[in-house]
């Protein structure tokens, strides 16, 4: 069985040579290229062709997530392990989105990077379990519902809902802290935007999306 070639990116010399000697230490690896920032690893994985890149984040000039678009935009069957400190949620769903198919934690133990990185070129996903729970709770969260009348403000979504209780203009001055004629403004811009005549047309339709409720 031909050892899985790897390529490793971190701009950190001691982190570069503490996975490098992990990976000596592991059967069936071998480590074909290195780089210190993402420009420089895609030109690596371009030179050698490896099966997998255990990716950092954050580095100078091109970070991991570009890096990790263009490798998976310009070669095929290389398969990308992100390996980086950090865990927020816009990191780890850039990862994803740019093609990464693991991530995990600095810090993961030597037999979480070889059963990781093994998953990967297998052609698996693999996430540190706190990441995975994260992700996992992300696809299972019931989508956000959608506000009525996207095209208006928050503001005129506020007078169509008093306007649907069946408050005046002054009632909804009162209670909005504006003056009478701002709110006639807010319903004249209404009216506008809902492309409806008055404001009898203007209560039918936001009853019929649920406004009215205040």
């Amino acid at each position: 069985m031909d050892p899985i070639r790897v390529v490793l990116v971190d701009d950190h010399p001691v982190v570069l040579g503490g996975l490098r000697a992990l990976l000596d230490s592991l059967p069936d690896f071998d480590v074909v290229g290195e780089a210190t920032d993402g420009e420089a690893g895609v030109r690596e994985v371009v030179l050698t062709e490896p099966d997998v890149v255990l990716m950092d984040i954050r580095m100078s000039g091109i970070d991991g997530l570009e890096a990790t678009r263009r490798i998976r935009e310009s070669t095929e069957g290389v398969a990308v392990l992100v390996l980086t400190m950090f865990d927020d949620d816009d990191t780890v769903f850039g990862a994803m989105r740019a093609g990464a198919q693991g991530y995990l934690l600095k810090g993961a133990s030597q037999a979480e990077i070889d059963r990781a990185i093994r998953a990967v070129v297998a052609g698996e996903a693999i996430f540190s379990p706190g990441v995975a729970q994260r992700v996992l709770g992300y696809f299972s969260a019931p989508p956000p519902v959608a506000e009525p009348f996207p095209e208006l403000t928050a503001r005129e979504r506020q007078v169509l809902d008093l306007m649907a209780a069946g408050e005046r203009n002054q009632a909804i001055a009162d209670r909005l802290f504006l003056s009478p004629k701002t709110v006639a403004n807010h319903i004249s811009s209404i009216f506008v935007k809902l492309a409806v005549a008055d404001r009898s047309a203007a209560i039918v339709r936001a009853r019929r999306e649920g406004l009215g409720g205040s």
